[in-house]
């Protein structure tokens, strides 16, 4: 199947074939979304599902009053893992962390076109698992590595999901990510600082030396998700090629 041209930036409506973004293209809405913005509530049906085009989005787990980021999502990929499942809620809240802009599709429609199209959800279900695999990876390291360690993978994820290495994020908003205290965030931060990997100042962390953070975070299992990421993309490039005119 001939691929759509790329007219947009989220990776996975630029790989997808023609015929299944002509299902969905109808439905979808570009729309701002602002820092904070709600995208999903634990227990509430999804309203909507967004492609990301820029900026990032934090799925959180909560629980007794305490949150933790499980999984990060930018222009690689879209939210509503649920809806692709073929379920229409999750227990965690997604909401936006860094701001930007998407693609929005209620799910209702969504749904309607993974029903009619194979292709579609066999297409979305390799990003779904590479979501898995990155929260996998994310529940390894927050029990295994040091603070200074989580901090190198997580600053280096953001980055792989903006353009120009500045993050405007709190030491607040940082500690809950990571789901370290405050403290720690501000420790951890020294660490790197005095390493000359970033350079942190009030609401803004800029990383100085990518390369100096990758070592760091090798420790803490950063690659092996997103070589999962690429690979499984791969896959779907490949079945895509091979599947039968639907």
């Amino acid at each position: 199947m001939q691929a759509f041209p790329p007219i947009y930036k989220n990776t996975l409506l630029q790989k997808m074939s023609a015929l299944d973004v002509a299902l969905i293209e109808p439905h979808l809405i570009r729309c701002a979304m602002p820092l904070r913005m709600g995208i999903e509530r634990s227990n509430v049906p999804i309203p909507s599902v967004y492609f990301i085009e820029a900026g990032i989005a934090s799925i959180v787990a909560r629980h007794l009053g305490r949150d933790a980021e499980t999984g990060l999502i930018g222009s690689e990929g879209m939210t509503g893992a649920s809806v692709v499942m073929g379920g229409n809620r999750t227990p965690h809240e997604c909401y936006v962390q860094l701001a930007g802009e998407g693609m929005r599709i209620d799910a209702g429609p969504l749904s309607d076109a993974l029903c009619r199209s194979p292709t579609l959800r066999l297409f979305l279900l390799g990003f779904v698992q590479s979501l898995h695999v990155q929260t996998g990876f994310t529940a390894l390291v927050n029990a295994r590595c040091n603070l200074h360690e989580r901090l190198a993978r997580w600053l280096l994820m953001c980055a792989d999901r903006t353009t120009d290495g500045r993050l405007a994020i709190t030491h607040e908003f940082l500690s809950v990510m990571l789901g370290m205290r405050r403290p720690g965030v501000t420790v951890a931060l020294q660490v790197l600082e005095g390493m000359q990997l970033i350079r942190a100042k009030r609401g803004l962390i800029e990383i100085r030396s990518r390369q100096g953070l990758e070592q760091i975070a090798s420790s803490a299992g950063y690659g092996l998700a997103e070589a999962e990421y690429d690979r499984l993309q791969g896959l779907g490039q490949a079945w895509y090629a091979s599947a039968p005119q639907l």
